[in-house]
């Protein structure tokens, strides 16, 4: 990608501003994308992103200018603007020598989607689709989508670290829409994976199809959901998405360092329920969110953040570990070369507990199910939170009834850590992205069955 002489001759000219360390990332990505609506292709892309990152540091001021013209002079230009804005420049004393790292590769792929036919990418999806349409009369309309990204990277910095990694990618995202008496309600599947298109091979096309359907159908005849505060049981997957958004963001060091969270200064204390351990972990072979070594060239790890109740750590990149003087966590990702990385999750999830999942549906007197979680909102510093509930049912003396739709959960991150007085065995995660200030990143989120004793239900 770029040459070892190369890195050092750029490195040496942005550190030339006084700069005490600097880093180089480069990147070649390459994703592919077919579009389908109501079995017909709407759209094929194919892009190419290419370009280099330059960030220099200055005690915890950084520095930070990207391009897309990775030839020598166009990255020595960046370089030196990169210098220009650290402080007065001057020679460079000492040689800047790079040595060659190589991480292990903890997710092989065997079928790169980039590299197979468009009409093979199409049957996949075509198949997908097809089993949505034909799940039920209700469904009106279903469209999906089948994206395969090759990413490759390259890092060099001033400590002498020079290391290149590649990342494969695989999702298939399919939506459906149920329609009766002028009423419409939609319903989606999109699971992903870090691997090939071999993953098809573990994964139905059809399921996807059909659970999209699923959904759409079950929201079509559901009422509306009754306001109130209950106590809620949350489904494994996508139930990780409050923990993720609610308490996960607050666990980064982006936020932390610079007092803007709600977890600031709590390690070492109880924060959750003893029954709560969660986890980051960036290892997790073929997982959607892993990566071998994040965006600084760190390996990623496995994180225990919280255990039995008890903070243990953050989620620590190079910014947040001269802020907070810790080490790094191996949590330091990006969207592109265009974005400075900042501290992010990979797999975040809370792991496997005590309670056995038909216990805690039958400790319901009145309540709600919710077996899909949606997007919603979230202040990090205060952790408030609002997230909508994609499918739901009531719960009445321990039995999960009727479909109900337009519900919402409300609350905070704190609480809800602390109402966590059940936990279940059905750890599963679902895959998603998340944006912040370093861009949208691949990550998955994930949780056993759950029982929040009490929490605000919105409805209609």
């Amino acid at each position: 990608m770029i040459a070892k002489a190369l890195a050092q001759e750029v490195l040496a000219t942005a550190m030339s501003g006084g700069a005490d360390f600097v880093e180089l990332f480069g990147e070649i990505t390459r994703n592919n994308s077919i579009n389908m609506v109501d079995g017909k292709i709407d759209r094929a892309t194919d892009n190419l992103v290419s370009g280099v990152g330059i960030r220099a540091f200055l005690g915890t001021k950084t520095v930070f200018a990207s391009t897309s013209d990775t030839s020598r002079m166009g990255l020595l230009k960046c370089a030196r603007a990169v210098a220009a804005a650290t402080g007065d420049l001057r020679a460079v004393e000492d040689k800047i020598l790079l040595s060659e790292r190589m991480f292990p590769n903890i997710h092989p792929a065997k079928i790169i989607p980039t590299s197979v036919d468009a009409r093979i990418r199409a049957d996949l999806l075509r198949a997908g689709c097809f089993a949505a349409k034909e799940y039920d009369e209700s469904i009106s309309q279903v469209s999906g989508t089948l994206l395969g990204v090759d990413h490759t990277i390259l890092v060099a910095n001033t400590e002498g670290l020079y290391t290149t990694d590649r990342h494969i990618r695989t999702r298939m995202a399919i939506s459906a829409v149920a329609s009766a008496a002028g009423v419409n309600q939609s319903g989606s599947a999109s699971p992903g994976t870090g691997m090939g298109l071999e993953f098809f091979d573990i994964v139905d096309p059809a399921s996807i199809g059909r659970e999209a359907a699923r959904q759409a159908t079950v929201n079509l005849k559901a009422d509306y959901c009754p306001a109130g505060t209950m106590t809620v049981a949350i489904e494994n997957g996508f139930g990780g998405v409050i923990f993720h958004e609610a308490c996960g963001h607050s666990l980064e060091a982006t936020a932390v360092a610079i007092g803007a969270s709600q977890m600031a200064g709590k390690l070492g204390q109880q924060i959750a329920n003893p029954k709560v351990t969660a986890i980051d972990d960036g290892t997790i072979p073929g997982a959607w969110g892993s990566v071998n070594i994040d965006d600084e060239g760190n390996p990623t790890q496995r994180n225990v953040l919280i255990e039995n109740g008890i903070l243990k750590s953050y989620m620590v990149d190079r910014l947040g570990a001269r802020r907070m003087g810790c080490a790094m966590t191996g949590n330091s990702r990006r969207q592109s070369y265009e974005y400075e990385p900042t501290s992010r999750m990979t797999n975040t999830f809370i792991d496997n507990g005590p309670d056995k999942n038909e216990d805690i549906i039958a400790s319901i007197e009145n309540g709600l199910y919710c077996r899909k979680m949606g997007g919603g909102s979230v202040n990090p510093l205060t952790g408030a939170f609002n997230f909508s509930v994609v499918e739901g049912y009531l719960v009445r003396n321990g039995k999960i009834c009727e479909a109900v739709r337009g519900a919402s959960l409300v609350g905070t991150g704190s609480e809800i850590l602390q109402n966590i007085d059940m936990v279940g065995q059905n750890l599963d995660r679902a895959q998603g992205m998340c944006g912040s200030s370093s861009g949208s990143v691949p990550t998955d989120v994930g949780q056993p069955l759950i029982r929040v004793s009490s929490i605000t239900v919105g409805g209609r």
